[in-house]
């Protein structure tokens, strides 16, 4: 009696992939092209909205202590959260002096802090956020600061309506009047 031989359709599958990963071993590589559209000399334009970085009025001394923290969806809320943000200074949110000279906030939906920058634009917006230009969704403008006030709504839309206008108060009585 003859032995009949099955064979599955995956075991020809897998001597493929075997045979494409032993190839990629060989020390060959394809070339690299530019994007389409794009030359080496030309940078990508900066995303829709945002402008240059330049230096901010503001310097990371000025942000980095404890603070409490709330945020309010409608102007005529602020004062009541300016209220609920002094009692947490119990509890506060500390803003840090990151280690190569930024800030230490969260971004929107991070759970961990991200090192930030403090970014001026030549419209006279002043913004926190990652390092490059100034008004990307991943910012927060600064809408006011007076020393003991910070008021901040992250330039996303979506973001900005989630958080709304956060608000932080200084806790104790260091920052400028």
């Amino acid at each position: 009696m003859a032995a009949q031989r099955t064979s599955s359709p995956f075991a020809g599958l897998a001597l493929l992939a075997v045979g494409l990963m032993l190839s990629g071993c060989t020390g060959t590589s394809m070339p690299s092209f530019p994007s389409f559209g794009s030359t080496p000399e030309q940078a990508p334009p900066p995303p829709s909205g945002s402008e240059a970085a330049i230096q901010s009025r503001y310097t990371p001394e000025e942000l980095v202590g404890r603070w409490g923290f709330t945020s309010y969806h409608r102007d005529q809320d602020r004062a009541r959260t300016e209220a609920a943000a002094r009692g947490q200074c119990k509890n506060p949110y500390v803003i840090a002096r990151g280690p190569q000279g930024g800030i230490m906030m969260h971004l929107a939906d991070q759970r961990q802090p991200t090192e930030l920058r403090l970014k001026g634009s030549a419209s006279g917006k002043q913004y926190i956020g990652p390092g490059g230009e100034a008004g990307v969704a991943e910012d927060r403008e600064i809408v006011s600061f007076d020393g003991r006030i910070l008021v901040t709504r992250f330039v996303d839309p979506d973001a900005g309506n989630r958080y709304g206008n956060m608000i932080y108060v200084r806790c104790g009585t260091t920052g400028r009047a």
